[in-house]
């Protein structure tokens, strides 16, 4: 007996919750492949952690093959979708090249660093989407800081103990309260006492506000911890040019720095645009069922798909974790339906609130639409990623547990090098390697 095969493409938030729904309604009836670059599933909420050297890489990984029971797992990147032919064209890992045959396709592809044309910012920025930039971003604050010494300080050193950070929504604002504790901690084993000065940090964001995105209760309290921290929050600020010895922003500063982190946002995986299905800004439109409009064995979810809002009528959901999650789910209920388990469901949601880990014990969270801070919204914040991990629960608890008790270890791996991740790689999930490539649009 010939079974259907279920081709889902991606294995973030939405693939994953995908996956994991269509194995536990199946059950065998129909064959489950994920065609992803990687073995894991990246927890990219805590991976500001990672850079921070608070958690070990693998905490934030958690192993496809260990928790999604009963789904074949394809390594590779999608590079081409032929919907007449039903097939997915992709790459493996070692340049070879493959197909799948699908009955049911769910793109959930998601995202990848959002470029703007600013000069210099392409060759000398690095974005913040995947574990290889975060291991290099944490070798590189660590080596900036070792190169820079003790004290007394050269204008290099104050240059290589600057650090920018652009963009101030989620990721960018949990970096910078992140990275300063970090190079705090850093800076002091350099001088004993900390007599050298502390670290800078730069927080920029061309909105009014940090977290702009959230309740401004949210964005005064992270704003507050930031500038109590010592991080300069510049607001209605961008950068006009980015070179090796800075940057130069609009308003007419140059800031001498060695480290530029861009975080202003990401955008739809290009092979999204190249389906040949009609997009909005990028994202596969698709029905309240997240079915696509005259394909109806093609469904889309996560950051891949525009997904008509309930709530806001004639908008989309936003490109987030916790829509991806849930439309993961919903896309994987109703594949299932489609093969004659249950029935479709339309997308809806109820926002359960915000959190931003702003290091230490400081967080600032709204569960259930009430405003938190300090160490209360701290521990809520973290049961909160304990509770959403599908996996390595324990791992991160003792890692926590490790932190408050022990100090850092502050050494550089030299894993990741810099020319490894450039901020246009559409695979940020992948190092490059020498002689090869990620793949790139």
């Amino acid at each position: 007996m010939n079974r259907s095969r279920v081709v889902v493409v991606g294995a973030g938030f939405a693939g994953y919750q995908a996956a994991r729904s269509l194995s536990r309604t199946l059950r065998g009836e129909a064959e489950i492949v994920v065609l992803n670059p990687t073995d894991y599933f990246l927890y990219l909420p805590l991976l500001p952690q990672v850079a921070a050297g608070i958690l070990e890489p693998r905490r934030v990984t958690v192993s496809l093959l260990d928790t999604l029971p009963g789904v074949r797992l394809v390594l590779g990147e999608a590079d081409r979708v032929d919907l007449d032919g039903r097939t997915v064209h992709y790459a493996d890992p070692e340049d070879g090249r493959g197909e799948l045959r699908y009955d049911r396709l769910v793109l959930a592809v998601g995202s990848v660093n959002k470029l703007l044309p600013v000069p210099g910012v392409a060759e000398h920025a690095h974005g913040f989407r995947g574990l290889p930039e975060a291991l290099y971003l944490r070798d590189h604050v660590t080596r900036q800081i070792e190169l820079a010494g003790p004290g007394p300080f050269t204008e290099e050193d104050v240059a290589r103990r600057t650090f920018v950070v652009v963009g101030a929504g989620y990721t960018g604002t949990e970096v910078a309260a992140q990275g300063q504790l970090f190079t705090d901690a850093l800076a002091r084993k350099q001088s004993g006492q900390g007599v050298g000065g502390r670290p800078r940090w730069m927080l920029l964001d061309i909105a009014d506000r940090v977290l702009p995105e959230l309740d401004r209760r949210l964005s005064r309290t992270a704003d507050r911890v930031l500038r109590e921290r010592g991080v300069r929050v510049c607001t209605n600020t961008s950068v006009r040019e980015a070179t090796r010895d800075g940057v130069h922003l609009d308003n007419g500063e140059f800031v001498p720095t060695r480290t530029l982190i861009w975080c202003v946002g990401v955008r739809p995986d290009p092979l999204v645009s190249d389906v040949g299905l009609p997009v909005e800004r990028g994202r596969l439109l698709v029905e309240r069922d997240l079915g696509v409009p005259g394909r109806p064995e093609v469904f889309a979810c996560g950051d891949a798909a525009a997904v008509p809002d309930a709530t806001r009528p004639g908008q989309y959901t936003p490109m987030t974790a916790q829509h991806a999650s849930r439309q993961g789910k919903l896309a994987g209920h109703n594949v299932a339906a489609s093969l004659g388990h249950g029935e479709k469901r339309p997308y809806e949601h109820h926002d359960l609130g915000f959190l931003v880990d702003l290091g230490g014990v400081k967080a600032a969270a709204n569960p259930l639409g009430i405003p938190l801070s300090g160490p209360l919204a701290g521990a809520v914040t973290r049961g909160y990623h304990l509770a959403a991990m599908p996996g390595n629960r324990a791992r991160v608890a003792a890692d926590w547990l490790l932190d408050a008790a022990l100090p850092r270890q502050s050494v550089q791996l030299g894993l990741v090098r810099s020319w490894s991740v450039p901020l246009d790689s559409a695979s940020p999930e992948l190092a490059k390697v020498s002689g090869g490539s990620s793949k790139e649009h």
